[in-house]
């Protein structure tokens, strides 16, 4: 089957609301709670779409009002409150697996908390609308010791908002959904051609944006072994340039190396001994961090003083090869934000 059939029987699968009509009737408040619930867990599920549908769904009397709304945001808070829990009690780590598609994991962790944190626990009420947040507002909110109740009576309130609006929406504008989809299929082709347009578009960015970052990184790597042999003779030095990492009291890094903090190289005094072998790494995909970090110290350092590389695969790959690892002391450890 080509990629343009596979993408118009998608298509047109999605346009027929009158299937997906039937098909709440026959099984609608399994299918909202499952997929609310696991939107509210992390996972990339569309809970906003099922609202909608639901509400449509109700509007011609395939669902009972008060069942789907009762399912719903019983389903919601429960996920959120699962997550409220796990964040409490796993802190930094949880947080880091809901970034892990981010190129950049330590920096996604971080926007997210200063976000909240600035913004208060007021902002759990509309945190379901703001993207990077919603997901991550109730593990936030655990990590940085919110009150129990103070954080129940405040993502309820959300969690009704959220879905009142989507499920009012789509009760109140059931007709207008179903006239529109309706006529869907008969632009089926050409939004074909228009997705298999930006889904090309798309991966020639990405290629493109792999090509500059090639270009512009120009920092060897190294493999973990050989950084741990020329560790055991005293013939370099490992910085770790996470940031996440230092926020969390059980956290474990190479051991022998030390903090280098990626969000704050402007008060880095540049002490390395002239002609020494340098060592960067963290947990993000590609790198990413300690790349950017070895390229900002290339720049600001004279060239020939200092020899730096990149560890491929970071933390990850270190911990695989079974090599010796240490807690990260105490001293170093950064106190979380906390809600009082």
């Amino acid at each position: 089957m080509s990629l343009f059939s596979t993408i118009q029987r998608r298509l047109d699968i999605v346009a027929d609301m009158e299937s997906w009509l039937s098909g709440l009737a026959q099984h609608g408040y399994s299918i909202l709670f499952a997929t609310v619930f696991l939107e509210a867990v992390g996972l990339p599920v569309p809970a906003a779409l099922a609202l909608l549908i639901a509400g449509a769904a109700a509007a011609g009397g395939s669902l009972r009002v008060s069942y789907a709304l009762g399912g719903a945001l019983l389903a919601m808070f429960t996920g959120d409150t699962l997550m409220f829990l796990l964040g409490r009690h796993t802190g930094w780590w949880l947080l880091g697996m809901l970034c892990r598609i981010s190129l950049n994991p330590e920096s996604c962790i971080l926007r997210s908390a200063d976000s909240f944190y600035r913004r208060g626990r007021a902002l759990l009420v509309v945190a379901k609308f703001i993207p990077g947040i919603n997901t991550m507002a109730p593990p936030l909110a655990g990590s940085m010791n919110m009150r129990f109740l103070p954080f129940l009576r405040l993502d309820l309130a959300g969690a009704m908002l959220y879905i009142g609006v989507y499920f009012g929406a789509g009760f109140i504008f059931s007709g207008a959904l179903v006239a529109v989809t309706r006529g869907y299929q008969a632009f089926g082709r050409v939004m074909a051609w228009a997705v298999m347009a930006l889904v090309t578009g798309y991966v020639v960015f990405q290629v493109w944006l792999w090509i500059k970052s090639c270009s512009l990184r120009a920092v060897p790597l190294a493999v973990p072994s050989e950084v741990a042999r020329e560790m055991a003779v005293g013939s370099c030095a490992v910085y770790d340039a996470r940031s996440h990492g230092y926020f969390d009291a059980r956290a474990m890094r190479i051991r022998g190396s030390k903090r280098l903090d990626p969000n704050a190289l402007h008060q880095f005094d540049g002490s390395f001994a002239d002609g020494s072998q340098v060592y960067l790494y963290c947990t993000c995909a590609r790198e990413a961090t300690s790349t950017r970090v070895a390229r900002e110290l290339r720049e600001r350092l004279d060239e020939g003083q200092v020899r730096i590389a990149v560890i491929e695969g970071g933390l990850r790959a270190w911990k695989k090869a079974g090599l010796p690892l240490e807690a990260v002391p105490s001293d170093d450890i950064t106190a979380l934000p906390i809600f009082e």
